[in-house]
């Protein structure tokens, strides 16, 4: 079979173009990286979408633990071995973490009393205290009057003191606080206080918890206005 040198001249051109791409591409060996397209972070889900995380402290392995009373009570003292003792017998105890849960049971049960929500008061107090405002709370209503209490700020919130019972804990807590009260009649009229003046009150509240209960909330057991 003749080729047609036409068609020769076609092959050679063919072969050369071939070599050029083999050349400038190369061929593929199995081992080259394929491309795939950067994939951008996901965004958080829906259900984490207003979950904050925040900072954690890792404590520095280089410095001796404080003891748990450090900060809030003279070594040796009465006070430090008694938060010592607390925070043995119970685990989640931390003075810093309990002060500011009473700062907040404290605004709480003052307003609570002022509206006369019993209801919000029964789980902060212990049965006894809780029966003395509940009366107080029913006195009011029966004689028409209303109590108009705001806070203005507290001043100070600080351990005051601390024992360990058996299983029983107590820890007293003295809060300064400035308030503005006043009880009004049916008529609208003052009864007590003055809804333009600012008192400073000082109140000793010991707070009370059994620290072999699973519930891990504090009461409020005994309370005492200082003049």
């Amino acid at each position: 079979m003749v080729m047609d040198p036409f068609n020769l001249v076609l092959l050679g051109i063919v072969l050369v173009v071939a070599w050029k791409l083999r050349a400038a591409l190369g061929s593929r060996t199995g081992l080259e990286r394929t491309y795939q397209p950067e994939k951008k972070p996901e965004a958080p889900e829906a259900a984490n979408a207003n979950v904050l995380n925040f900072p954690t402290e890792v404590a520095d392995p280089k410095e001796p633990e404080l003891p748990v009373w450090a900060g809030y009570a003279s070594e040796g003292s009465a006070l430090a071995e008694s938060i010592t003792k607390i925070a043995a017998a119970d685990a989640n105890f931390a003075p810093k973490s309990f002060i500011a849960g009473a700062r907040m049971a404290y605004e709480m049960i003052v307003e609570g009393f002022a509206k006369g929500d019993k209801a919000a008061l029964k789980d902060l107090l212990s049965g006894d205290v809780y029966d003395g405002f509940a009366a107080a709370i029913d006195e009011r209503a029966a004689l028409g009057h209303t109590l108009q209490s705001r806070f203005v700020g507290i001043d100070k919130a600080e351990l005051a003191g601390a024992e360990l019972d058996g299983k029983a804990a107590r820890v007293t807590m003295k809060f300064v606080s400035e308030i503005i009260s006043v009880t009004l009649d049916k008529a609208g009229s003052v009864v007590d206080g003055d809804d333009k003046h600012i008192r400073q009150i000082t109140d000793v509240w010991t707070f009370e918890r059994d620290t072999s209960s699973r519930d891990p909330n504090w009461k409020l057991a005994s309370t005492q206005e200082q003049v």
